[in-house]
């Protein structure tokens, strides 16, 4: 690929927190010049720590950061300006907050019809389409954190999966708008819901409720659908999953761990026969890989072909070999300058990743290229940065 496929398309972005950040720098990885602009403040997004430390740069990478004073004749100006030379636009606010800066679909539309609108929200049009909404609010409400917990014991997933997956489908929308525009020469507003977006997640239980009439239990407590799909203890006190699925499976399992005897046993010629046997099966699977340390069995399940997984730490991830491989991990510069390895986009074009190096922006940073390439003098440039300094 001679340059990324995004090239020559302008993003500008005015959200915080998370699913409006991915959407952004997603269409940024892909080669968008994406403007993310800031209040006078900041993006809040930039205090948080804890475990919300890596939002702003994990999401904002590879993004120019303008600050604009909305609240000002200039600041609005500015923003018209910039509007004007945009593609698409991302924003992740409540309707009220967006209409009173006068910056709803309505009127964007109007003032700019080739325009693309991408409008993240917690709730489509509906009923529940006034409420905000968090990644834990649409997990309990969808069933999502039903199914993941234990029974009684609803638990979230343990990651920003939603947020993230909202950012992803607002790229998808983007990308089929502009395909539209190609088309029609318009742009077109897109919503995206939080809570449609968990929903479809918990698609397959819905339909599979229908289709038997039995309430779906938590995965925890779901009846095995396999004869080994189960997370074993290793010699050196490790943690490890291993499968065995199919009839090929079942048989290698067998012969390389010393269980031969199953495979005549005309009570486990079947996979049901093998499922009904479960309870006397795993115990004894268990024990024998025991004996084993984890590094051994690693080779030897990778050797037979079969699904396995040592249970890692997220920080563990950093010294596997695979996620180490050329073009598994990206670098973003941080603010202070720090380097941070980051996991690539889950694409390759070509068999090739994008590795290109990203910054997280300063505050304001790009301000003054940004407005001179609209077309402000310098010296009006600064005017309005020493404004907007004033008014943080």
């Amino acid at each position: 690929m001679d340059q990324l496929p995004l090239k020559g398309i302008r993003v500008v972005e005015m959200s915080h927190m998370v699913m409006g950040p991915t959407c952004g720098m997603l269409l940024a990885t892909l080669g968008a010049d994406v403007i993310k602009v800031e209040p006078p403040a900041g993006d809040k997004t930039r205090e948080l720590t804890g475990m919300a430390t890596s939002f702003f740069p994990l999401f904002n990478r590879g993004k120019r950061s303008i600050v604009l004073d909305l609240a000002s004749d200039d600041g609005r100006e500015a923003l018209d300006r910039l509007l004007a030379t945009a593609d698409v636009f991302v924003e992740n606010f409540k309707d009220e907050t967006i209409a009173r800066n006068g910056i709803q679909a309505s009127q964007l539309a109007e003032r700019y019809p080739r325009l693309i609108i991408a409008a993240h929200k917690g709730f489509l049009s509906g009923p529940y389409e006034h409420r905000p909404a968090l990644d834990e609010v649409v997990q309990m409400m969808t069933g999502l954190a039903h199914m993941t917990g234990l029974p009684g014991k609803p638990l979230r997933v343990g990651a920003s999966v939603n947020d993230i997956m909202g950012g992803m489908f607002g790229v998808i929308g983007v990308l089929s708008a502009l395909r539209d525009r190609d088309r029609t020469g318009r742009g077109t507003e897109v919503r995206i819901g939080l809570f449609e977006n968990c929903l479809f997640t918990v698609a397959q239980h819905i339909v599979q409720f229908q289709m038997t009439g039995i309430p779906v239990p938590p995965m925890a407590q779901k009846a095995a659908a396999w004869p080994v799909y189960d997370i074993f203890e290793t010699a050196d006190g490790r943690k490890l999953f291993v499968a065995a699925t199919t009839s090929g499976q079942w048989q290698a399992f067998c012969t390389a761990f010393g269980f031969e005897d199953l495979l005549t046993d005309p009570e486990l010629q079947t996979v049901s026969d093998r499922i009904l046997a479960r309870p006397k099966l795993i115990p004894r699977f268990a024990l024998r890989i025991a004996q084993d340390r984890l590094d051994v069995l690693l080779v030897k399940l990778d050797e037979l072909g079969l699904p396995f997984a040592p249970i890692n730490a997220p920080e563990d991830l950093l010294d596997d070999p695979h996620v180490r491989r050329p073009g598994g991990l990206v670098e973003m510069r941080g603010v202070d300058d720090q380097i941070i390895k980051v996991p690539a986009l889950p694409l390759e074009f070509d068999q090739h990743s994008i590795e290109t190096l990203t910054q997280v922006p300063l505050l304001g940073g790009d301000t003054m290229n940004v407005l001179t390439e609209l077309g402000y003098s310098s010296a009006e440039a600064a005017v309005i940065v020493g404004r907007t300094e004033h008014a943080a």
